[in-house]
């Protein structure tokens, strides 16, 4: 990574200032991308902006920024876009300090704040680079979330596209998801869309896939997977319930897209599941009734005074040790844990009467960890 500091000033650099909203923001004579398309709106509280132009009038140090130097020779803000924002809205007239405007200040005053100099390190290296430099300067003031980073490396053609399609509001992903109750949790905006469907798409690869696609021209494969993974879940799971929202779809809809279900018999085992009160996790019951894997439901937990009732009960013995004739069968309670005697799956209750005390090694293995 290769980084050079410069001081230049703030008339020169918030020349040509312009803020599109989702469309971005710019300056420098429009080399600058101080918020790109793939960032989120500005963040800054008032108390934070007016911080930073008092900082400025009274001639006191502003933190360095860093800027990105992109291949087709203009910058990107890596660090300190919130305050070179405050500092273009403020020169731009579009709030006061102090009950002053920019444009109600003295000549001087004025001039003082556009001969300003601001230090900003240039920095220019490979992909793999930009997006460690982006993770090791992220650190301070309104963090970049993972995939505002991601989008800052993997700029182009295709990204510009998905865009559109995942990343502002009331986006075409955003409609769809919604439209019959919410099935993608996140805001488009923070890019958790875009994140999420990725994630889909390449098994948590998401770097490779933009990397892959980076320079195509469209994302019509990534937005023909979104539509597909809801349109299947809207029929193998027509009645809607909230806790949809937090199911991860993309990786179901990958393992069992080509399985017939029948959406009655599936709706009757989410009704019955819903009411069981041993079930705390009740978004874990769609990739439960799919998967068979009991983890997903979070499946109530005996209370210790449950375990200390099956311990004396037992005399600290491990029923499963004395069948094998272990030579030690008996344990202290830490060295125990508990288990259902008749499993939850065949309709055993996490009840005392229900409950007994194995050993580590036996209680793993029954349960198959």
């Amino acid at each position: 990574m290769k980084i050079d500091l410069h001081k230049i000033k703030i008339g020169k650099v918030i020349a040509g200032y312009k803020d599109s909203a989702e469309e971005g923001v710019v300056a420098y004579s429009g080399k600058l991308d101080i918020r790109p398309k793939y960032q989120r709106e500005f963040v800054y509280k008032e108390k934070q902006r007016n911080a930073v132009i008092e900082t400025i009038k009274n001639s006191f140090p502003l933190n360095v920024m860093y800027w990105m130097i992109r291949d087709d020779g203009g910058y990107e803000v890596l660090d300190g876009q919130q305050r070179t924002i405050s500092i273009g809205q403020y020169v731009n007239g579009d709030f006061s300090l102090n009950d002053r405007f920019f444009h109600n200040l003295t000549k001087e005053e004025r001039e003082k704040i556009l001969d300003y100099e601001l230090m900003i390190y240039f920095c220019e290296g490979t992909d793999k680079e930009r997006l460690d430099w982006f993770r090791i300067i992220n650190i301070a003031g309104e963090k970049l979330t993972d995939q505002e980073i991601r989008n800052a490396v993997y700029t182009g053609p295709w990204l510009s596209d998905a865009k559109i399609k995942f990343s502002k509001s009331n986006c075409a992903a955003y409609l769809l998801a919604n439209d019959g109750g919410q099935l993608v949790s996140g805001s488009p905006i923070r890019q958790e869309y875009l994140e999420t469907t990725l994630s889909w798409i390449n098994d948590g690869k998401i770097e490779d896939y933009m990397a892959k696609h980076q320079h195509d021209k469209k994302a019509d494969e990534l937005w023909q997977y979104f539509q597909d993974v809801i349109a299947w879940v809207r029929k193998t799971f027509p009645n809607y319930r909230r806790e949809m929202n937090s199911v991860q779809w993309g990786e179901l809809y990958n393992e069992f897209k080509d399985k017939k279900n029948d959406s009655k018999k599936l709706e009757a085992e989410i009704k019955e599941l819903m009411q069981d009160e041993d079930v705390t996790k009740k978004s874990g019951i769609y990739p439960y009734i799919l998967t068979g894997q009991e983890r997903h439901l979070s499946i109530r937990a005996f209370t210790d005074r449950m375990k200390r009732e099956a311990y004396e009960r037992q005399d600290g013995i491990c029923p499963f040790c004395k069948k094998q004739k272990k030579d030690k069968k008996q344990w202290d309670i830490e060295e125990m844990e508990a288990d259902h005697i008749t499993p939850w799956h065949e309709g055993g209750k996490t009840i005392a009467e229900n409950c007994q005390m194995l050993c580590k090694e036996h209680n793993r293995t029954k349960s198959g960890i």
